[in-house]
């Protein structure tokens, strides 16, 4: 089958750059995802991220991938969950709405990506977002992308926000100005229509079901992309598994990758694009030389902090904690407004681990459930936890192959803690959360503190902490960077340098990852390409 664009990967970037695309009657476009259609009740119940989060003891929706074992983290492996259904990683994640701050974007633009400041992109922000409290400056009120407020905030979550504020850390209304220092309950990527109030919106739920009938869009779902299709230095198709053949799509104008930080970089190495000593290994001939394919990423590493509670207006594990979750589904059913609209993290803050920093350098995300080791690890009763993540880490890894065999998973390295500095701003950013959880506001909550953490911890008895159980925050970016460097995959205007036919558009191409959650960032980024895309051939 032949259209004029091939979009690889139905995640936050490939929904909504299938659904800008066929805007227009005039072209076709294809859009090819490995997982399913991203509509049962998985997805649209917020809270059953719990039972896909861990992709044990099946994987549902999510690739559930591992990182190579980590130096850093005593030898241990890393999990990391990435969506696998239309929707991608915004149908599993906690539905946080994040921008992260001007200077990230700033900087972008310093370094040579022109046209990716922070004034540049806000209005890209503004033109996706629903937000329920209306269009100012700086949101937008006619996007699909639903943005919600809370609908029903534990009152632990709350208390966290006055316990901050105990520490000298302002309470913030807005996250997402451009200064997102301070201490708040966060806005959500959840419905607030009165038809599906509460329910998830993902990528897929906000720009992508709402047009798949249109008749020059085709959305084939479990189509696992394999390989792309190249005349000399041109794509021209994409090769995908259904899960009984190999079959081909042809693209008129051009293939758009939108796999996210491992899928993109595995695809393009299939194919011969990357680095001949990553390439070499497994067999696979360069076809074209490209250094950074695979290269510069990464992510937020994050360490948790727990506490049991005898409250039990939160999610737990128990026969009452089932009653309760029975009764607040039922209430969800009838307005939305309940305990299953949770994002499990309802509140957190920014703020610098020193004052002498010119803004936040560490990110909290307050939990109203005890989640350890990515939900894998249950506990009876009821709790809170607490993570902390250093939000612009030093340390860099790579996404390179396993094997030849476009159905093995990527080998991810991100080299957690490789740069003493990440580890050091983590050990002042988990004692300054320790803070914030001891404060008076959350006394009364607090019953006991879980994993033998307490007062008067020396550094290295913090090293020791952290390095038995920190792990990935769900953030990785940059392995098919932008920039104009020799080491950028892309351009600025995201086209695969030294190819035609080829663009790359999800959090891979970012070339530094932002001070916040990426998802949202990386729904910017799909309808600027989309943008772009369309102005190259009108």
């Amino acid at each position: 089958m032949d259209y004029d664009y091939i979009i690889v990967g139905g995640g936050s970037a490939g929904s909504t750059l299938a659904a800008r695309l066929s805007e227009d009657p005039a072209v076709t476009v294809c859009l090819l995802e490995a997982g399913g259609k991203g509509k049962g009740p998985l997805v649209r119940i917020p809270t059953a991220a719990i039972a896909t989060l861990p992709g044990w003891p099946v994987k549902l929706n999510n690739w559930a991938f591992e990182t190579v074992p980590q130096a850093g983290l005593n030898g241990r492996r890393g999990y990391q969950p990435r969506g696998k259904v239309l929707g991608g990683s915004s149908a599993i994640n906690a539905m946080l709405y994040v921008r992260g701050q001007r200077e990230d974007y700033d900087s972008w633009e310093a370094s040579g990506c022109e046209g990716w400041g922070w004034d540049a992109v806000l209005p890209y922000f503004k033109r996706s977002e629903h937000n329920i409290n209306g269009e100012d400056e700086c949101h937008g009120a006619s996007g699909p992308l639903h943005v919600s407020n809370a609908k029903a905030p534990r009152p632990v979550s709350e208390a966290f926000v006055a316990a901050n504020t105990q520490v000298q850390i302002r309470e913030t209304a807005d996250f997402n100005n451009g200064n997102n220092e301070g201490a708040g309950l966060y806005q959500t990527t959840l419905f607030h229509s009165p038809e599906r109030n509460g329910e998830r919106c993902s990528a897929a739920a906000a720009f992508l079901h709402p047009v798949m009938k249109r008749k020059n869009l085709t959305v084939i779902t479990k189509a696992h992309a394999t390989k792309l299709q190249l005349s000399g230095k041109r794509a021209t198709g994409v090769l995908y598994s259904d899960g009984k053949a190999i079959k081909l799509v042809h693209a008129n104008r051009e293939v758009i990758l939108c796999g996210g930080a491992f899928n993109s970089p595995q695809l393009l190495q299939l194919s011969g694009i990357g680095r001949e000593e990553d390439l070499a290994p497994h067999g696979i001939k360069t076809v074209h030389s490209l250094n950074g394919v695979g290269h510069n990423l990464q992510d937020h590493i994050d360490f948790v902090l727990a506490y049991k509670t005898r409250d039990t207006d939160n999610i737990g594990i128990g026969v009452r904690a089932g009653l309760k979750l029975f009764r607040e589904g039922l209430k969800w059913r009838k307005t939305g407004n309940s305990m299953i609209s949770s994002t499990i993290a309802e509140a957190g803050s920014f703020f610098k681990t020193d004052s002498a920093l010119e803004r936040p350098d560490v990110q909290t995300h307050f939990c109203i459930a005890v989640v350890d080791d990515h939900a894998r690890k249950l506990h009876l009763g009821h709790g809170y936890s607490c993570h902390v993540c250093v939000l612009r880490p030093h340390s860099r890894g790579t996404v390179t192959l396993n094997s030849a065999d476009p159905l093995a998973p990527p080998r991810i390295d991100p080299q957690f803690l490789s740069d003493d500095r990440d580890l050091q701003t983590l050990i002042k950013g988990a004692k300054m959360t320790r803070q914030i959880l001891e404060a008076p506001a959350l006394a009364s909550f607090k019953h006991k503190e879980m994993f033998g953490v307490h007062d008067n911890m020396t550094d290295t008895e913090w090293e020791k902490h952290i390095r038995a159980r920190a792990d990935t925050v769900y953030h990785p970016v940059g392995t098919c960077k932008m920039g104009v460097d020799e080491d950028a995959v892309v351009s600025p205007d995201l086209k695969v340098r030294g190819m035609t036919g080829l663009r790359v558009c999800d959090a891979s191409v970012m070339p530094t990852v932002v001070s916040g959650n990426t998802n949202a960032p990386t729904i910017m980024i799909a309808e600027r390409c989309a943008d772009m895309i369309k102005a190259d051939y009108n």
